[in-house]
């Protein structure tokens, strides 16, 4: 019994794990940062869920009865209490609106695409940033 258990907690961290990490964290989806000068998100709430999110594998039903919409995570964040049968029908609709207030909205078209957007971006993440410094100016200068 525990055995089973242990496969299915895996299991499922594992799909949540990777469906997450493929609407958050692909070179599609973009990164906010705040500083000391400014602490808040310079954007609508609405427009940041939109860009800092993405759709993968919209027209997989199979997918989308097996994730329960969660691929259709734009619609998930700005719709949380609309059931997800529906998020079929709000994208369209929601890319429509995004594209006509110049909102950047992305969907990968297929799991395949998303996961290699994913693991590019991981690549990314991993190198080192290139730090360029200036040459020192002497006061005789």
């Amino acid at each position: 019994m525990l055995g089973c258990y242990l496969l299915a907690a895996v299991s499922l961290g594992l799909v949540l794990a990777t469906v997450f990490q493929l609407a958050h964290c692909t070179q599609a989806a973009q990164f906010r940062t705040v500083t000391a000068q400014c602490p808040s998100v310079p954007r609508p709430w609405a427009e940041h869920q939109v860009e800092t999110t993405v759709d993968f594998a919209r027209d997989s039903r199979v997918l989308n009865w097996y994730l329960g919409g969660l691929n259709f995570q734009i619609e998930h964040h700005l719709f949380p209490k609309i059931c997800h049968v529906h998020y079929r029908a709000l994208a369209p609709i929601v890319e429509q609106v995004c594209r006509q207030h110049g909102v950047r909205y992305f969907a990968y078209p297929t799991v395949a695409t998303a996961f290699a957007s994913h693991v590019r971006w991981l690549s990314q993440m991993a190198r080192r940033p290139v730090v360029v410094e200036e040459p020192a100016v002497s006061a005789a200068e």
